[in-house]
């Protein structure tokens, strides 16, 4: 079971991660986005940004790392072979841009116990190189109990 008083903790912010051209036409292409913005740097330029932009779910990148903090936390007890992912959100403050150095920041929102199982929602502060804010992203994981004998 995740323990209960890791909500509210605050985990220190992720290395920077720069947002590169071909990540973000590589995750396009995953996500079967045909959109001239997120593949071509002409369209995109042409369209008002300084290259391509990346599709909305590309956050779901820079949060794995915050993720990992939380999986990594020995105290959270966050058992990975059980969890289930529940539920994903995102709140953009501008899109993500490829040459964009990204740093995101952890807290745990909430951790709910519900049947056996726990819930903890996740939610990542995402900032650019002058710390303006870019999008935040709340995960919500289902930690799976134990299965009775």
């Amino acid at each position: 079971m995740v323990n209960p008083d890791i909500q509210g903790r605050v985990y220190p912010p992720t290395a920077p991660y720069l947002v590169g051209r071909e990540k973000v036409r590589e995750f396009a292409r995953a996500v079967l986005s045909s959109s001239p913005l997120h593949l071509d740097p002409e369209a995109a330029r042409a369209a008002g940004y300084a290259d391509v932009v990346a599709p909305p779910t590309f956050a779901v990148v820079v949060q794995e790392a915050t993720l990992a903090q939380l999986l990594a936390d020995d105290e959270a007890g966050v058992d990975f072979t059980r969890v289930v992912h529940g539920d994903q959100r995102f709140s953009y403050s501008r899109p993500i841009v490829a040459g964009d150095e990204l740093t995101a920041t952890l807290t745990i929102a909430a951790v709910k116990q519900l049947g056996g199982h726990s819930m903890v929602t996740a939610s990542s502060d995402v900032v650019d190189a002058e710390g303006a804010h870019v999008v935040t992203a709340i995960s919500t994981l289902v930690v799976r109990g134990e299965e009775a004998a």
